[in-house]
C-alpha cells in the first residue's frame, strides 16, 4: 500500500511511513499551527523542525531580536484583466490559504506592513505571465503576498528574488475550482542573503497547482512549501532544484496535507553541492488524513554530490490514516559525480569540463523543461554553466 525507498550514498539519508489509526501521532506533520508567535517556543537547535538549520545564521529571525528596516522593493508586471493592489495588514484575504508552521513564518505574518494582492478573475486564461520582482538593498524585511485565481482561470507566475536582504515573508496562493496556477519562485540572491519564506497553496475542487522552486543564491535560504485541498479532484505538482555551493545552507522543507478525498500529489526535488561546507537538506513530508481516501502520491527527491566537503540531508516521510488509498511511495538518493559518464564523454573527444556540464544539465534537465518559460529556463542553464566553471 505505501512503499519506501532509501538509499543512502555518503550522505545522511533517511524515511519513515507511519501507518495511524487517528490523528494524534506526535510529529512535525500533527503539529498545531498558528497566526500568534506567542505560540512558538524560541528554537534552540534541537527540536525535530530546526535541529538541521544553523540558527546562528539566522541574524535574529528566528528569536525576535532581528529589527525591520531594511529597503525591499516589489514590482508585479501582470497581463491585462489582472488586478494588482497593496494592501494593509486588516485585508480578508490575507492568511486565507494557510497557516504558519513554525516561529519565523509566524513573525513574518505578525510583522509585515503591507501586502500585495495578484487577482486573476474566474475563467481567464493569460497567455503572457505575471512576473513579481523582489529585490532587497539591505537590512531586515517582512513580507506577504496573495496570488488568487477565480474559478476555471489559468495563470503562470514567476516570483525573482535578488539582491541582499534578510527576509522572512508569507506567500499565499489560492486556486479557485477548476483552475491551473503554475508557480516559478527562483532564489537567485547574492551571497550574503538571508531568507526565511512559507509558500502556502489552498487548491480547490478539480483544481491544479504546480509549483517550480530553484534555489542558486543567498548564505541561507529555508523554504517551507505547504499544501492542501479545498474540494475533491485537486492536483499538486511541485518541482525544486537547487545548487549549494561551498558555505551555503539550502533547506526545503515541504508539507503536503490530503485532507480531501481523491486527490494528487507529485513531488520531485533535484539538487548539485559542491565546496567545502556547501550544506543542503530537504524534508519531504506528506500526511494523508482519515477522510483522504483515493489519495494518490508520491515524493522523491536526488541528490548529487560534485566535490569533497559537501553534505545533504534528505527525509522523506509519509504519515498514513486510512488504509483506502490509490498509491504512495517515497524516495531518496545521493550520490557522487559519475565518473563513468565522464569517462564515457571524454573518450569521444569531449573536454572534461564540457563533459561535466553536460552530465549536471542532464541531471537537472526534467526539471528545468517543468518551467514552460524560455528565457527563465535559459537564464537557470546559464546559471548552472556559471557555477561549474566557477568550481574549476
Amino acid at each position: 500500500m505505501a512503499e519506501a525507498q532509501n538509499i543512502p550514498v555518503g550522505s545522511t539519508t533517511a524515511g519513515t511511513i507511519a501507518v495511524a489509526a487517528d490523528s494524534t501521532v506526535a510529529t512535525r506533520m500533527s503539529a498545531p499551527p498558528s497566526f500568534d508567535v506567542a505560540d512558538f517556543p524560541v528554537p534552540h537547535g534541537r527540536e525535530e523542525e530546526w535541529r538541521f538549520t544553523p540558527l546562528e545564521r539566522l541574524r535574529g529571525l528566528h528569536d525576535g531580536t532581528a529589527e525591520a528596516g531594511g529597503v525591499l522593493t516589489v514590482e508585479v508586471t501582470a497581463p491585462e484583466g489582472v488586478t494588482v493592489e497593496t494592501v494593509d495588514r486588516t485585508d480578508a484575504r490575507l492568511g486565507r490559504a494557510g497557516t504558519p508552521v513554525d516561529r519565523v513564518a509566524a513573525q513574518a505574518y505578525s510583522s509585515f506592513e503591507k501586502a500585495s494582492v495578484v487577482s486573476v478573475p474566474k475563467e481567464a486564461v493569460l497567455t503572457e505571465p505575471i512576473r513579481i520582482a523582489v529585490h532587497g538593498e539591505g537590512g531586515t524585511a517582512y513580507g506577504h503576498q496573495v496570488v488568487e485565481l477565480g474559478a476555471f482561470a489559468e495563470a503562470v507566475v514567476v516570483i525573482d528574488h535578488t539582491g541582499d536582504a534578510v527576509l522572512a515573508a508569507n506567500v499565499d496562493f489560492v486556486v479557485g475550482d477548476g483552475a491551473k496556477l503554475t508557480v516559478v519562485s527562483v532564489q537567485d540572491w547574492d551571497d550574503t542573503a538571508v531568507h526565511v519564506s512559507q509558500h502556502n497553496a489552498r487548491i480547490g475542487r478539480d483544481a491544479s497547482f504546480k509549483s517550480v522552486v530553484v534555489t542558486f543564491g543567498g548564505d541561507l535560504v529555508r523554504l517551507n512549501p505547504q499544501v492542501q485541498y479545498a474540494g475533491t479532484g485537486g492536483e499538486a505538482e511541485l518541482f525544486g532544484l537547487y545548487f549549494t555551493d561551498a558555505g551555503q545552507h539550502q533547506e526545503h522543507r515541504l508539507l503536503v496535507d490530503h485532507n480531501t478525498p481523491h486527490c494528487k500529489s507529485n513531488v520531485a526535488y533535484k539538487g548539485a553541492l559542491q565546496g567545502d561546507g556547501a550544506h543542503a537538506v530537504w524534508i519531504g513530508d506528506v500526511l494523508i488524513q482519515a477522510a483522504a481516501e483515493g489519495t494518490d502520491t508520491y515524493e522523491m527527491n536526488r541528490n548529487l554530490v560534485l566535490t569533497d566537503g559537501a553534505r545533504v540531508d534528505s527525509v522523506p516521510n509519509l504519515e498514513i490514516e486510512t488504509g483506502e488509498i490509490a498509491g504512495a511511495g517515497h524516495a531518496s538518493a545521493t550520490g557522487r559525480f559519475d565518473d563513468e559518464q565522464l569517462f564515457y564523454l571524454m573518450s569521444r573527444g569531449i573536454r572534461a569540463e564540457e563533459a561535466r556540464r553536460l552530465v549536471v544539465r542532464g541531471f537537472f534537465a526534467e526539471l528545468v523543461q517543468q518551467i514552460g518559460l524560455p528565457d527563465v529556463e535559459e537564464r537557470l542553464l546559464a546559471k548552472i554553466d556559471a557555477e561549474l566553471e566557477a568550481s574549476v
